[in-house]
C-alpha cells in the first residue's frame, strides 16, 4: 500500500496529458491526495487524519466524496481496524466513526453464506445510526446496502429510499444502491433498471455524478445477451452520456477514474473499441478494481490485457482504413 502511495504523486506528474502510461506506472485503486494521508496514518494506528477528512466532507456537504472516502476507509478497516477501535473508544458518539463502523459491519457480513440473516439482524442498528445523522445521506446509503443484502421487501426498501433522497435528491451512491436492489429483486428487469437510471440522470444537474447512472445500468445489462440486443440503442445512449461526462473532466483525474474504467469496460463489451481506447488513455495511471474484477480475480491484469489488445488493434489497422463506425459495433459475445 505504501509503495502505491509513494508512486501516486510521481505518476500524476507524468500523466497530466497521458499518452502511453507504462504498465509499471499503473496504480490499482490509488487514493487521491485527500484520502492517502488518512490511510497512511491509519496504517500507523492514528485515526485523526481520517476523522478530520470525514468531518470536513460532512461540514461542507461533500456527499459524493464522503461516500467514497467512507467506503475506502471501511475497506481498509477490514484488515487493519485498530485505528477505528481507538477512535470509537475515544469518541464513542462521533458520527464519522459511526459511519465507518456501520459500513464495516455490512462489509464483514456480506461475504457470509448466512448474509441475509446476519444483515437482517444488523439493519435496525444501521438504520438507527442513520436516523441520527441529520442531513447526511451517506449513512442511508449504508442502510440501503444492508437492506438489499437482507433481501428486504419493497415497502421497507422504499421507506429507506425516501429517507435517503429527502436528504440528497441526486446522491450517486444512494441511487447505485437502489439500482442494485432493483436488479437483484428482478434479474430480468433490465428495462426497468434503465428507466430508473435514465430518469435520475435527466433530473440531475449537469455536473452531478448521478448522470452516469445509466452507464451503471448498462453494465447490469451486459450479463444478458438478450438484454443487450433488446436495449442496444439505450446502452449506446448511456455510453454517449458518460463520454460527455468524462470529457468535462481533465485527463488522468483520480476522481473520475471509476467512471472512465467503467465506461471503457462497457464500450469494449459493446464493440466500440476506438472510443474505449480513448477512455483507457484518459484514465492515465488510475485503474479501479470495479468493473474489471467482474470477470477475474486479477482486475489489474484484466485492465492491462484489455488495454494491450486495444493498442495492438490500433497498430495493425492500416492507415488508409476507415475507423470502425457505429454501424460496425458488435455484441458482447464477440469480446
Amino acid at each position: 500500500m505504501l509503495r502505491a502511495f509513494l508512486r501516486t504523486t510521481a505518476a500524476r506528474a507524468r500523466s497530466r496529458t497521458p499518452r502511453s502510461v507504462p504498465d509499471d506506472d499503473v496504480l490499482l485503486d490509488a487514493p487521491d491526495d485527500r484520502l492517502a494521508p488518512a490511510l497512511v496514518a491509519a496504517a500507523r494506528g492514528d485515526y485523526a487524519p481520517a476523522a478530520g477528512l470525514l468531518s470536513t466532507t460532512r461540514e461542507r456537504a461533500e456527499w459524493e466524496h464522503r461516500d467514497r472516502y467512507a467506503t475506502r476507509l471501511a475497506a481498509f478497516a477490514r484488515s487493519r481496524a485498530e485505528w477505528l477501535d481507538t477512535w470509537r473508544a475515544t469518541v464513542p458518539d462521533d458520527p464519522d466513526a459511526l459511519l465507518i463502523a456501520a459500513r464495516l459491519a455490512v462489509h464483514r457480513r456480506w461475504d457470509s453464506p448466512a448474509r441475509a440473516e446476519l444483515l437482517r439482524q444488523l439493519v435496525p442498528a444501521v438504520v438507527g445510526a442513520a436516523e441520527t445523522s441529520g442531513p447526511d445521506p451517506v449513512p442511508w446509503r449504508t442502510a440501503l446496502d444492508a437492506a438489499r443484502g437482507a433481501r428486504a421487501g419493497h415497502a421497507e426498501f422504499e421507506r429507506l429510499w425516501a429517507q435517503a433522497v429527502r436528504r440528497s435528491a441526486h446522491h450517486y451512491g444512494c441511487h447505485v444502491a437502489a439500482l442494485q436492489y432493483l436488479a437483484a429483486s428482478s434479474p430480468c428487469a433490465h428495462g426497468e433498471c434503465l428507466d430508473f437510471a435514465e430518469t435520475a440522470a435527466q433530473d440531475a444537474p449537469e455536473d452531478a455524478l448521478v448522470r452516469a447512472l445509466p452507464l451503471r445500468a448498462a453494465f447490469t445489462c451486459l450479463t444478458s445477451t438478450a438484454a443487450v440486443r433488446t436495449h442496444r440503442r439505450r446502452l449506446d445512449a448511456a455510453a454517449d452520456r458518460a463520454i460527455a461526462l468524462s470529457a468535462a473532466h481533465p485527463a488522468a483525474d483520480p476522481w473520475t477514474a471509476e467512471l472512465r474504467n467503467l465506461l471503457a469496460y462497457v464500450l469494449l463489451r459493446l464493440g466500440r473499441r476506438q472510443e474505449a481506447a480513448e477512455q483507457l488513455r484518459l484514465t492515465g495511471p488510475y485503474v479501479t478494481s470495479f468493473p474489471w474484477e467482474r470477470d477475474t480475480d486479477d482486475p489489474l491484469g484484466h485492465f492491462l490485457q484489455a488495454r494491450a489488445d486495444v493498442r495492438a488493434e490500433a497498430r495493425v489497422r492500416a492507415p488508409g482504413h476507415p475507423p470502425r463506425g457505429r454501424a460496425e459495433r458488435s455484441g458482447p459475445g464477440d469480446h
